[in-house]
């Protein structure tokens, strides 16, 4: 098998910034944070193509993208002894559509980690803020047995750069500015690594990186999975996030992630099928945004027109107002609820966005796309313990069945919620007056909402919650298309 030559962005573990700590650019009001942070990336970039193969690479497993899915695999395969190659089309630092907030349950995966939340970046946040109309009410997160009470607030802008790091301390080889083209494959049409590009000038070619199992976490785009056939199921929701970051130093240190459910289609329409977050930054920013699904009679809704109508209503002292705002909006797509299948076809698993993970209740996508990416990686590592073979195949196909377990019966719920209510009406009728003026029917619509229980179950809401989801039929498999292997809905 043969090594890869260093990458300058795979360091010495002893030589790995303490995970945790802030690799945020430093603003500066000459703008020269955003100039040293191109003069890195160019001098990353002239260092790695002196050394970049050109020859392509073997590993035991190849993840593409890395993200926090991407990851969180790479760590659980390295520290599991594989030997695995990340490969991230980008360069770090880079920015990402996200709300940067963090549940209790994306809490516990960084713990699982190792990752330091105690280090200077990381603002925590106490539990939740819901406003409906004249209504506010604060849910603080549970204090259960299975998640940390708290979450985390942390910019995508070097959250990534954390994880990917962490990944690299524990034995990745992590390879930035490579993008995965296809997938290569046999003569039986099994996947047998990549095809990726570099973007250095002095690799003007693609070259090919081998391995038996692949792992995608290409994000909503999944170029690998469309490549192979998997294609999206067009029964299921697509939902459009937009957000944009303002100073705003009252709101900046808030203890609570606030939740605007009351938001209205700009001109006075219907109510919006999702809700707005104002999330506190602890840097003297907020990060301010909108969710929405499609509505099912008036069809996507303008975010930044529907932006603008709220953030007008806010208290000016707020300071969310244009000559706040840090950079533009920007937007992305949320693949919801199992949304694509199978996840698993021919030596490709898929994790995070690429396999549609998102949740169909919240639109909450990093836990699971850490916790999807550790259930990866730990399936490949016990079928890396097979030879290659119908035992290995065997193993590899348990990975859809494993996810299906853990999410299948509340994804299920979730997208007939969406379809049925949330697409329709938003969030407004659910937080109606009854349930707002209720501790405990607020605090059991928090915990659906989050996917927060325990099992077994500690409290009544935890055995209501865990009944309901028992009574959901679980999803049938349902045969993938172009000779995948049969997937789970």
């Amino acid at each position: 098998m043969r090594e890869l030559p260093p990458d300058p962005t795979t360091t010495d573990p002893r030589e790995t910034p303490r995970t945790g700590d802030p690799r945020e650019t430093p603003r500066t009001e000459d703008g020269q944070g955003a100039s040293r942070t191109e003069d890195a990336r160019e001098a990353s970039r002239t260092e790695e193509a002196r050394e970049a193969p050109r020859a392509g690479a073997d590993a035991q497993v190849i993840v593409v993208g890395a993200g926090p899915a991407g990851s969180s695999a790479a760590y659980h395969l390295a520290r599991a002894g594989v030997d695995v190659i990340l490969l991230e089309k980008a360069r770090f630092p880079r920015e990402k559509v996200c709300g940067d907030g963090l549940t209790p349950r994306a809490v516990h995966q960084l713990i699982r980690m190792g990752v330091d939340i105690t280090a200077p970046g990381w603002t925590r946040s106490r539990g939740m803020r819901w406003v409906a109309g004249e209504h506010r009410v604060r849910i603080d997160w549970p204090a259960l047995g299975r998640y940390p009470d708290f979450g985390l607030s942390r910019s995508r802008h070097d959250f990534d750069d954390i994880l990917a790091r962490h990944a690299v301390a524990a034995g990745a080889r992590l390879y930035s500015g490579w993008k995965a083209e296809r997938p290569l494959t046999d003569r039986a049409g099994r996947v047998t690594g990549v095809a990726a590009s570099s973007d250095s000038a002095e690799v003007p070619e693609p070259v090919d990186f081998h391995a038996p199992v692949v792992i995608a976490a290409d994000g909503a785009s999944a170029r690998l999975a469309l490549a192979l056939g998997l294609e999206r199921d067009p029964r299921r929701q697509i939902a459009t996030a937009a957000r944009r970051y303002y100073r705003s130093p009252e709101r900046s240190r808030e203890e609570y992630l606030e939740l605007w459910a009351d938001l209205r289609f700009p001109g006075g329409g219907p109510y919006l099928p999702g809700y707005g977050w104002i999330f506190p930054m602890g840097d003297g920013r907020v990060n301010v945004g909108l969710g929405a699904l499609p509505h099912r009679r008036h069809g996507k809704a303008d975010l930044r027109a529907t932006l603008d109508q709220w953030l007008a209503r806010t208290p000016e002292e707020w300071g969310l107002r244009e000559e706040n705002a840090e950079g533009p909006v920007r937007s992305a797509a949320l693949p919801l609820g199992f949304n694509r299948h199978p996840l698993y076809a021919r030596g490709l698993l898929l994790v995070g966005d690429s396999g549609g993970m998102v949740s169909p209740w919240n639109g909450e996508g990093i836990a699971q796309a850490m916790e999807a990416g550790e259930v990866a990686a730990e399936t490949a590592a016990l079928a890396l313990a097979h030879p290659r073979g119908a035992r290995r195949e065997q193993v590899l196909r348990g990975y859809p069945v494993e996810m299906n377990r853990r999410w299948g019966r509340y994804y299920r719920l979730g997208n007939t919620a969406a379809d049925l209510v949330f697409s329709r009406s938003g969030f407004q009728p659910v937080l109606n007056r009854y349930v707002m003026g209720s501790p405990f029917l607020l605090n059991a619509l928090a915990r659906l909402l989050t996917d927060l229980t325990d099992k077994p179950s500690r409290d009544v809401i935890d055995h209501v919650l865990n009944t309901a989801f028992r009574l959901v039929p679980a999803p049938r498999p349902r045969p993938g298309r172009r000779g995948g292997r049969p997937g789970d809905r």
